[in-house]
């Protein structure tokens, strides 16, 4: 092998382990996004900010669509450059296929193998590509299984921050403007624990599936920015209340939110001294777009 194929199989080498890294630290890292995922993700979040309304809401799963297709590419060109240098003396042709040694040979082959479709025609020759065609093969049916899993991972997360929205969207509507001074204390104390276990939920979501926070809902029902902050007012006048089960009950609900504020200030980059200040900004960032007739969309 002379330099140039050196160089090639260096390169390659390192675009696989850079898809590699990237599918464990977003999928696997608990904590945590890779950087190719985090700069598609927040790239189109950032660019969708231009365009209220119906763009917004698509721009999230785009992203996702992009970011797969990110590491689909990067694990095809990796393995080609790997392949490049052998081409075409260490692979095997069928009689009447055409031999060549060009990059879109090599590419071609490692769709083939990457995608487990093995037809056949073109086959490695030596031992090591034998091995390295294999292992690709592992690898793609790997990173199906991952990127399946992720969507379905995902999608929960989301389902369970609209209904949190929708249960702080009820409990206004129903109490109306006393909020929680409306109910029996032993009832509201209740509910609001129950407010504080899904909001401390929701806060490991975020965590966990940071790709998550780029989602933009298609109604202002369903958006937590949009009605975080009245789970703020909550719990400040649950904690000035009377009621001992319904001044824990407000202080649970309260370090649940700024547990959640926290996430939302130290990976997201919502400024603000105060939690109340943070749902603010987080509101401002995913705000709906107001129609000519003054509702929200």
């Amino acid at each position: 092998m002379d330099f140039a194929g050196i160089v090639e199989t260096v390169t390659g080498a390192g675009l696989i382990l850079l898809m590699v890294a990237d599918v464990f630290h977003t999928l696997f890292y608990p904590h945590g996004t890779g950087p190719v995922c985090r700069t598609i993700m927040r790239g189109l979040w950032l660019l969708s900010r231009r365009f209220r309304g119906h763009a917004s809401t698509v721009a999230a799963p785009a992203a996702m669509a992009a970011v797969i297709g990110a590491w689909a590419s990067l694990s095809i060109m990796g393995w080609a450059l790997v392949y490049l240098p052998h081409l075409p003396a260490g692979f095997a042709y069928e009689d009447g296929v055409p031999q060549y040694g060009d990059l879109a040979e090599a590419i071609y082959i490692s769709m083939v193998s990457l995608s487990t479709v093995g037809y056949g025609e073109i086959v490695p020759a030596t031992p090591l590509l034998r091995f390295v065609a294999a292992s690709q093969a592992v690898t793609g049916f790997g990173l199906l299984t991952a990127t399946v899993s992720w969507i379905l991972q995902t999608y929960p997360a989301l389902s369970r921050r609209r209904a949190l929205a929708h249960d702080l969207n009820l409990f206004r509507e129903a109490a109306g403007p006393r909020g929680a001074a409306a109910l029996e204390p032993r009832h509201a104390a209740d509910l609001l624990e129950s407010l504080a276990r899904n909001v401390a939920t929701v806060s490991i979501d975020l965590l966990a599936f940071n790709e998550t926070y780029y989602f933009h809902e298609a109604e202002q029902r369903g958006s937590l920015p949009a009605t975080i902050a009245y789970a703020q007012q909550l719990a400040s006048d649950a904690q000035n209340s009377t009621n001992a089960d319904l001044r824990f009950a407000g202080r649970m609900l309260h370090a649940a939110l700024d547990d959640l504020a926290e996430v939302l200030r130290g990976k997201f980059g919502h400024a603000g001294l105060t939690s109340l200040a943070v749902f603010q900004s987080y509101e401002a960032h995913h705000r709906h777009r107001q129609n000519p007739d003054g509702t929200a969309s």
